[in-house]
């Protein structure tokens, strides 16, 4: 499908689309008033003039999976994936698959020790063969990528506990993908949040905590422009040709802990930046529903 604008005395008149015959019948189920239609070329791919409400409405893109443009993935989390940490969880949204655990150390790193309080870390990582082409192994030289996204991770946590109460130790958050298929980074938080909600709860069950040192949880989701439309929880296709793609991280408690925003391009508006905010806003309140059922297993 490709979009191009009309202009006429240098105002938008409509969007013209080339429309496949698959997605012919769909058309009438749309939110927009057709103007024209064009006849059908040699290879029956036929063009539609579309009004402004095109653009002012929205246009429910077909998604490669089918999805709304304001729906999320499948979202599954599995709490004790690995049996050896003191949390763990993997976590799937759609085809992204992600393993979080959790390991506690009763040391602190050098800058806080002897003040009484906590540390919560976060280190990320990619299998060779996590995306459609293997990335070699390199322990000996972080990437720039991975560094960012860990430090994300760790800031987005550090968000959701009283730093105080945790003690002189560290909790430290591994974040394994297993299979990328976009929105890795932010698949990470939510699941690592259950992880380290995890290791938390089993010191309080060991008597090392009398209250839960959790102030909120946090999850984060992204949500991009793509081809105009504004869409929640992109994929990697839908990520990689996005005009404008924001990673969200938000509390329970309707508080943002961090926003990555960035326009391939052309620089977006508040409008945009307001319209993307509200989508993930409802994403990532789906997001703590699930987080809330597979954490109600503690009980």
């Amino acid at each position: 499908m490709s979009v191009r604008v009309k202009r006429s005395n240098l105002h938008i008149v409509g969007v013209y689309l080339q429309v496949h015959p698959k997605m012919r019948a769909g058309l009438k189920t749309r939110p927009y008033r057709l103007l024209r239609r064009s006849a059908p070329r040699k290879d029956n791919v036929q063009g539609v003039i579309l009004s402004r409400e095109f653009i002012q409405e929205g246009y429910q893109m077909a998604r490669a999976d089918g999805r709304a443009n304001d729906e999320m993935r499948p979202i599954k989390i599995i709490l004790g994936y690995q049996d050896y940490p003191e949390g763990s969880a993997l976590i799937e949204i759609g085809n992204t698959r992600v393993i979080c655990a959790v390991s506690v150390e009763e040391r602190v790193p050098p800058f806080l020790k002897g003040q009484g309080t906590g540390w919560v870390t976060a280190e990320y990582a990619m299998l060779p063969r996590a995306t459609h082409t293997r990335t070699p192994r390199n322990p000996d030289r972080q990437q720039g990528r991975s560094q960012e996204i860990q430090r994300l991770i760790g800031r987005s946590l550090r968000s959701a506990v009283d730093m105080d109460a945790l003690g002189e130790r560290t909790f430290a958050v591994d974040c394994d993908v297993l299979q990328a298929d976009g929105g890795t980074r932010t698949a990470s938080i939510t699941g690592a949040y259950v992880a380290l909600f995890v290791a938390i709860a089993r010191l309080r069950k060991q008597g090392i905590y009398k209250v839960m040192p959790v102030k909120c949880a946090v999850a984060a989701t992204s949500v991009g422009v793509v081809d105009r439309v504004k869409l929640l929880d992109l994929c990697y296709d839908e990520d990689f040709r996005a005009g404008v793609d924001f990673n969200v991280v938000m509390t329970d408690k309707g508080e943002f802990v961090e926003l990555q925003g960035t326009a391939e391009g052309k620089p977006f508006s508040k409008d945009t930046i307001d319209a993307l905010i509200s989508l993930a806003d409802k994403g990532i309140k789906q997001l703590f529903e699930e987080q809330k059922k597979a954490l109600e297993t503690l009980r």
